[in-house]
């Protein structure tokens, strides 16, 4: 199951509105283009040109795929970590840190946030303010202590 924010629901929404009418076009226009060159087992162009339509359409099945399925999240109640919180926690012997919870589609550690099936976000899932978590991160065991779920 996908989780999605409101935000990033709309933002797949009008990617998947780009890539139907503009995008196709160009490919299409592309394509004609490759065709008019001529020889199509050595035409360069014409052979980019289907890779661009390969990726193109690969990527729209994705971006319907996950919105016919996908469950939309809002700011979760306050308490329980879930998809939606935001946490704050201190590895043991660290600062603080914030992450909020979103599904792995908007995963990005730069911004701070967390797929919720990535090994901290599992970890921390059901979990509330001064609970401990235990994980295997790709460095090793990693102890967190949970200060604060909103």
């Amino acid at each position: 199951m996908e989780y999605l924010s409101e935000e990033k629901r709309n933002e797949l929404k009008a990617e998947l509105e780009y890539l139907r009418t503009v995008k196709r076009k160009e490919v299409a226009e592309s394509l004609e283009f490759a065709k008019s060159l001529g020889d199509l087992s050595e035409n360069a162009e014409y052979i980019q040109a289907r890779e661009d339509q390969a990726g193109a359409e690969e990527r729209i099945a994705k971006i319907e795929n996950i919105l016919k399925s996908a469950v939309i999240v809002g700011k979760h109640k306050a308490g329980i970590a879930d998809v939606g919180s935001t946490v704050v926690v201190r590895k043991q012997g660290g600062e603080p840190q914030k992450f909020h919870i979103v599904g792995s589609e908007e995963s990005n550690m730069a911004e701070g946030k967390i797929s919720n099936s990535s090994p901290l976000g599992v970890a921390l899932s059901g979990k509330k303010k001064g609970d401990t978590v235990v994980f295997e991160s790709p460095k090793g065991k990693a102890v967190y202590e949970i200060l604060e779920v909103e």
